[in-house]
């Protein structure tokens, strides 16, 4: 099989080749790489490729394959591992240039796992200054560029993971979420992504993550791929401070995929905690869109009671969030290195009481147990990912000044951080493209620890209106 062909294939797809012998670990990374070298000097997808360290480890799944016995899953297929992610050997910015030279000792627990099911990395994908904005751009790669159109923002924090994959570098990433960072990019990128449930995927060894907002999960082109990739990521390690309950012995999430989600009744969710949200023309039409075709396919879909968002979620949350970058250990003397955002965050965090903390932290588990009460009548809620189209280059950041930035973060994420609060499961969906063909997402909120049920919607959704064969312009540029 030739590299002009791998990259249409599927990440299961490729597995099996590599199983039958039909392609080769090695021709799959080289085949990846030629197109990173091509492809990503106009896209911002990668801070750091590592073409030496992949074909080492492609060198190696070759020799397991003519070994020959048990192999695992995903043996030989190319990834990618995000940037806010600790890489043993490898440099690990976090988007910062504070950062620009740290190399860890230690993996993630992420990473392990998905190596350990024979998945191969070529680098590091792009991600803001410590993943605070939904938009990815650093002073070191610079901006990921969505490939359906290189002037808009590819969205974040998993902007570079989900830009790897659109443009058919990676069959499929690992990325994460804390206020909606991997279903904003899949949103903004045509792709599938999966903010699994809190405690699903382990944030081992080394993150502490106290306000239980962020979680790994995977962007793919497909379901399956997707849920494959889920499967291959989940499971606690010890010492984890919060873990989901196992799927039943014997299930996987890949399994979900094949299964029909029967019939579900969904509550339309068009409350935020942001006051005054308007959607863009576009995006309800997508909303509209999205009911009307799983109304097609006999799901009852009803709108969510209002008022179960009040007006002090937002500000908790601020608080919150503005605690993420506090702990990182930036030299005093480098603070004026960060971006504007950044430097505005990091202080509001660093400027709170420990009683304000702990009490925006309290007022958050609390919202999130009366909502999850609240909704728990819907086997699944679906709402808008973003309020508007993808943003040009510099629409958030370009007057400088952090505190406008993060005010137009809000304005443009509006749903998405609420189900990192409540820590459901939620994914977006690639069903709707607009007139001059951007896509945009829906997202679809599951009951805790249930990514099954939303697996098995979404792929009837793919069934019923398949998006994989959608590709950016240039996906054909180069093979």
């Amino acid at each position: 099989m030739t590299g002009t062909q791998v990259h249409e294939l599927t990440a299961l797809e490729q597995a099996a080749a590599v199983r039958d012998r039909t392609v080769s670990p090695v021709e799959l990374v080289e085949a990846a790489l030629a197109r990173v070298e091509a492809l990503d000097a106009g896209l911002g997808a990668f801070v750091t490729v590592t073409p030496e360290r992949a074909l080492a480890a492609a060198a190696e799944a070759e020799a397991r394959v003519l070994r020959g016995g048990d192999l695992p899953p995903l043996l030989g297929v190319p990834t990618a591992i995000k940037d806010l992610n600790n890489t043993a050997g490898v440099r690990t910015t976090f988007g910062s240039a504070v950062f620009a030279d740290f190399v860890p000792q230690v993996d993630d627990a992420v990473v392990t796992k998905l190596a350990a099911a024979g998945t191969i990395s070529l680098g590091k994908t792009n991600t803001p200054e410590f993943g605070y904005p939904c938009y990815t751009d650093n002073d070191l790669a610079g901006p990921a560029r969505c490939p359906w159109d290189p002037t808009r923002l590819a969205g974040g924090s998993s902007g570079g993971a989900a830009v790897a994959v659109a443009a058919g570098m990676v069959p499929f990433a690992q990325g994460s979420d804390g206020g909606g960072s991997i279903r904003i990019p899949a949103s903004i990128n045509g792709l599938f992504g999966i903010k699994p449930t809190r405690g699903r995927i382990s944030n081992g060894p080394l993150g502490s993550d106290v306000t239980g907002l962020g979680t790994n999960g995977p962007l793919a082109r497909t379901v399956r791929d997707a849920a494959a990739m889920l499967d291959a990521m989940a499971g606690p390690v010890t010492g984890d401070f919060a873990w989901a309950p196992p799927l039943p012995p014997g299930e996987t999430f890949l399994a979900a995929a094949d299964r029909p989600p029967g019939r579900l009744r969904i509550g339309r969710a068009l409350e935020s905690p942001m006051p005054g949200t308007v959607l863009q023309p576009e995006v309800a039409a997508a909303l509209d869109d999205a009911t009307a075709l799983l109304t097609d396919l006999g799901h009852e879909v009803v709108d969510v009671p209002p008022g179960l968002v009040g007006p002090d979620v937002l500000g908790a949350f601020e608080r919150v969030w503005s605690l993420s970058g506090t702990t990182l250990p930036v030299p005093p003397g480098r603070v004026g290195e960060l971006r504007p955002l950044t430097r505005e965050l990091r202080a509001r965090g660093l400027a709170l009481s420990a009683q304000a903390a702990m009490e925006a932290l309290g007022a958050l588990r609390l919202f999130a147990r009366r909502y999850v009460e609240a909704t728990d009548g819907f086997d699944v809620l679906v709402a808008p990912v973003t309020t508007m189209t993808p943003r040009p280059l510099g629409w958030f950041d370009a007057d400088g000044d952090g505190a406008e930035d993060f005010e137009r973060n809000k304005r443009y994420a509006a749903f998405t951080a609420l189900y990192n609060v409540t820590g459901q499961p939620a994914v977006s969906v690639p069903l709707h493209w607009t007139g001059d063909g951007l896509p945009v997402g829906t997202m679809l909120v599951g009951r805790p620890a249930d990514e099954v049920t939303l697996i098995a919607l979404a792929a009837q959704l793919e069934q019923a209106r398949p998006w994989a064969h959608r590709h950016p312009p240039g996906w054909d540029a180069y093979a």
